[in-house]
């Protein structure tokens, strides 16, 4: 019983642990939403002028010779639609992934919607960037409206193109790549008039700080993170959020470096130039309820005559940890698995390799609770071991406070005494938990964050194992397996309110992982099985010793 109670004080921090990550995500003001402005900050000398073009809107007011149009392209992987208004992407489905679970809408990453905006910009500034003239942003001329990749095609390009009044021509290229979330933007610059031509590269992601159809976490379940992040050569990964950019404008000078908006599974991020000493800056737009994340690459110079050609990568998709890895030095690590990463890491690893061989997702998180448990089985036995041993020693512990009363000084110096000729330490019931709870935790955000688990089902009424179950059915089950371990734990509790707080405890944790994913109470359950054979095994062999049956008497 000693383990209940160690198990119940954990559980109550782990529970108010995630209570207050929950607090933290509320507490923070939300900012009142504004009507659009037309024109957005990207630095101190320069503005890029707004795209305010609504998804599926036909704009009415450019000139017939700059039509301004929106351009749909279609891979194996995205959808994008780009404003031809300064080639931004204002809209960004991932077509492998559902919005809702069999649904048969697409997962909307970027948007540009009356009630919330999601949108990716880039464009060129500076003295003769055509983003940075005073008449506006370019209208871009594309040859089509609509294009896919076709079947036994590997890449696709798409080009736009924009000469100025100088004879300068500006052609935008998106280039995609099948099963890749990456894309690759890049502005190639021909020079024809007689004066060099100076231009500034910058990727920005505009993104409203509220989201009105956004569900947050529930009173035991912290929401997972949305909002701006940033890479540097000096800091692998740091979270900027929407609060942070309202306070100050982030201002880091880097080689390479990217920015992002996260979501829940799903990230967008600018990767800069990787060679190239880059700027990361963010705005807020407090009028709009908006806030921005962008680089700016260094400015280049091209000669009268001359060309040259400038591009970064833009990452829409999913965090697929091995593709992200491979598109920009750590961007594997918006996959947050936050303090505990060290131990998720090496948990999803083992996931995903199980996985591999069984299929199916469940059975890998039950294949992962086997491995766990078995590593930890020398633990485990020391900790029945322990509790046998101090069972023991109960009448003893009882002669000391008769002997020694009120003097709390003698009585702690005369049951250390009483451990050290035993050989029994104290704690050693607690260890086991201890090590346990770590990889709790870990496994809880290794299924909120990880994308592979999105939608998983398991077998009959399980569909998605990063939910609650939906007929609470697994954390009943759970409940009854510690109703078990408790039934098969001799206690030596003699107090009656404190036994009935025992008694109460699988209720407790019942009523706890009503709420959480069905994979985490899944590895729960399945742990507390292993735990009923293990302590059945491990009693049977110290009865043989004569240790536990002495122990019980």
């Amino acid at each position: 019983m000693e383990s209940q109670r160690n198990i119940l004080v954990i559980a109550l921090l782990l529970v108010s642990f995630l209570i207050w990550q929950q607090w933290q995500t509320d507490k923070a003001p939300q900012p009142e939403t504004a009507q659009q402005s037309s024109q957005t900050s990207i630095g101190d000398d320069s503005f890029v002028p707004e795209a305010d073009l609504a998804d599926g809107e036909v704009p009415t007011d450019v000139a017939p010779t700059a039509s301004r149009r929106l351009v749909t392209i279609t891979t194996d992987t995205l959808q994008l639609t780009i404003d031809t208004r300064g080639g931004d992407v204002v809209r960004g489905e991932l077509l492998e992934h559902d919005d809702e679970l069999n649904s048969d809408d697409k997962f909307v990453l970027l948007s540009n919607g009356a009630n919330f905006v999601n949108v990716a910009q880039s464009g060129l500034i500076g003295r003769d960037g055509p983003d940075g003239s005073a008449s506006g942003r370019p209208v871009y001329h594309t040859e089509q409206t609509s294009y896919q990749l076709a079947d036994g095609q590997d890449s696709l390009t798409v080009p736009l193109t924009f000469t100025n009044d100088q004879g300068v021509t500006f052609t935008k290229t998106f280039t995609f790549t099948r099963n890749e979330h990456v894309v690759n933007v890049a502005y190639h610059i021909d020079n024809q008039s007689a004066e060099p031509v100076q231009a500034q590269l910058y990727g920005q992601l505009k993104q409203s700080e509220v989201n009105p159809n956004e569900e947050g976490g529930n009173m035991l379940m912290a929401s997972a993170y949305r909002g701006p992040a940033y890479s540097t050569s000096e800091t692998r990964y740091t979270k900027y959020d929407f609060k942070s950019v309202r306070e100050a404008n982030l201002n880091q000078t880097t080689e390479g470096g990217w920015v992002s908006m996260l979501q829940h599974y799903f990230v967008s991020a600018w990767i800069a130039p990787e060679q190239e000493q880059n700027q990361l800056y963010s705005r807020s737009l407090n009028n709009q309820g908006q806030a921005i994340i962008g680089f700016k690459a260094p400015l280049v110079t091209v000669a009268p005559g001359e060309e040259q050609t400038v591009s970064a990568k833009l990452w829409l998709g999913p965090k697929l940890q091995d593709e992200m890895a491979a598109a920009a030095e750590n961007l594997d690590l918006t996959v947050d698995y936050g303090w505990l990463w060290f131990i998720a890491q090496p948990l999803f690893k083992l996931l995903n390799f199980l996985q591999s061989f069984v299929v199916n997702w469940g059975l890998a998180i039950v294949l992962t609770t086997f491995v766990v448990r078995g590593i930890m089985y020398p633990l485990t036995k020391a900790q029945y071991t322990s509790m046998a041993k101090m069972r023991m020693l109960q009448p003893k512990l009882v002669a000391l406070r008769e002997r020694h009363g009120d003097d709390r000084q003698k009585m702690s110096q005369g049951m250390m005494e009483l451990y050290k000729k035993e050989k029994v330490n104290p704690l050693g019931g607690c260890l086991p938990i201890l090590v346990q709870m770590p990889i709790f935790i870990s496994l809880y955000w290794v299924l909120m964050e990880s994308v592979e688990l999105r939608h998983a089902p398991f077998f009959l009424w399980i569909d998605d194992l990063s939910v609650r179950d939906p007929y609470f059915v697994l954390p009943i089950l759970m409940g009854a397996s510690m109703f078990m371990i408790q039934k098969m734990s001799p206690t030596t509790v003699t107090d009656p309110m404190q036994q009935k707080v025992m008694q109460f405890m699988p209720i407790i944790f019942t009523f706890f992982f009503l709420w959480f994913p069905a994979g985490l109470t899944l590895y729960w359950l399945v742990s507390n099985v292993v735990t009923i054979t293990q302590q059945w095994y491990i009693f049977r062999q110290l009865e043989k010793k004569g240790l536990h049956s002495k122990a019980a008497s």
